[in-house]
């Protein structure tokens, strides 16, 4: 049969599955006549010894003729060598924007955590939201300098670099992820790398401030002065083992171990689950804790999460009554320093911090087991009760009361 206009529109609807007419006169061209009583025109070739249906269009935005002239069109270039399905593929793939290419970058990276995502969505959005529009292939190293600059100047410089690195992670993974049909990249270059070329990264300090062995006495009486027992032992908590402020503040029963005397935090940075032994003074909070326990957490809170949030406005208090300005993250900090002033080893000062030992071949090779960081984990917490001069336990504890009971 030839497909003309007339033999097309005598053939019935299929009842139960697509039907296909092919010409009689053109090799491989042909007629798909769907349930719903639609029809699509294709071309049936062999593209690199393998038999390939390349869909033409549909009838009705197509007459059969211009569906026949299309068919002998792409037959000879496919006799030609070419590939039109690879090449129609490599012409959407280099009209991917920047809004398409970072939503399958996220979709990509299942690691990344829930508060990370939030973080790149925000800055994509504040920084880059002009232009999602743009193809990958029409944003040029000038256009990412000129961003960067402005940005710095409008909304700072730490601010800038983190908006242009969040950008170099999605062109990074579209230059693996963008290739055409031999496996080349049809994104070739990182725009960003004009910022590391001409030098042009801001330089932003790292923020170091900690709180001194000499602060300590003023700092503990403050957070033992709170009249919020959750809050006070969370920032206690968090100076004594220096764990992340969302990892002591989501931290639950289930993973505090009262009979090893160990807390165990899962939802860790580098989703390497990360346990800590109990130093006695903090064996004693937790048992305390765990005798008044409302929920799952250690620290629960009103909001929606179970969990207490950043304890600013009790901050603030215990800064204002101490003359001790800090952050959660600066007791981590303080932590990591007190564990260096003590001598600890550095493979023991990274187990206790959960850092990464990728990258150290002989520490891929050492084990060190809990137990063995009971002892630095206890020095530390002596060093620090002693420096804010509650030498005991026992002490602390019983100083903890009698503000308790007034």
């Amino acid at each position: 049969m030839r497909l003309n206009k007339t033999n097309i529109e005598q053939i019935p609807t299929p009842t139960d599955k697509p039907a296909f007419y092919r010409d009689d006169e053109l090799k491989g061209f042909g007629l798909k006549v769907f349930i719903s009583g639609s029809k699509s025109f294709f071309i049936e070739k062999k593209i690199n010894g393998k038999s390939k249906r390349i869909t033409l269009g549909s009838y009705g935005e197509l007459t059969a003729e211009q569906a026949r002239k299309l068919a002998v069109k792409l037959a000879g270039e496919i006799a030609s060598g070419g590939d039109p399905i690879a090449e129609k593929k490599e012409r959407e793939l280099k009209g991917v924007n920047l809004g398409e290419a970072f939503a399958d970058y996220l979709k990509a990276r299942k690691d990344l955590k829930p508060k990370t995502l939030e973080d790149y969505r925000r800055v994509f959005d504040k920084a880059l939201a002009d232009w999602k529009a743009k193809p990958l292939l029409s944003i040029n190293k000038d256009m990412v300098s000129k961003r960067h600059t402005k940005l710095g100047q409008e909304n700072g410089e730490a601010w800038a670099n983190l908006c242009m690195k969040v950008l170099r992670a999605v062109f990074n993974f579209a230059i693996g992820q963008y290739e055409d049909s031999q496996g080349r990249s049809l994104i070739t270059d990182n725009p960003v790398k004009r910022l590391s070329q001409s030098r042009a990264w801001y330089r932003v300090e790292r923020r170091q401030s900690v709180i001194k062995p000499s602060e300590l006495g003023a700092w503990f009486e403050g957070v033992l002065n709170l009249p919020n027992e959750t809050l006070k032992d969370y920032l206690q908590l968090v100076i004594l083992t220096g764990l992340r402020k969302n990892e002591a503040a989501k931290l639950e029963w289930s993973n505090v171990d009262l009979n090893a005397k160990t807390l165990t935090v899962r939802d860790t940075k580098n989703h390497s689950d990360h346990t800590l032994p109990l130093s006695d003074y903090l064996f004693d909070m937790l048992a305390r804790r765990k005798a008044k326990a409302v929920n799952a957490y250690v620290f629960p809170g009103t909001g929606a999460g179970g969990y207490i949030v950043e304890p600013r406005k009790q901050m603030a208090m215990v800064t204002k009554a101490s003359g001790v300005a800090f952050t959660v993250h600066d007791l981590r900090r303080s932590f990591v320093t007190f564990a260096e002033s003590l001598d600890i080893s550095a493979y023991a000062l990274k187990k206790l911090l959960n850092h990464s030992t990728a990258a150290d071949i002989t520490e891929g090779y050492l084990i060190i087991n809990i137990e063995r960081l009971r002892e630095p984990m206890q020095k530390i917490t002596d060093f620090v009760l002693k420096s804010a001069g509650l030498r005991e336990t026992a002490e602390v504890i019983s100083i903890d009361k009698k503000r308790q009971h007034g």
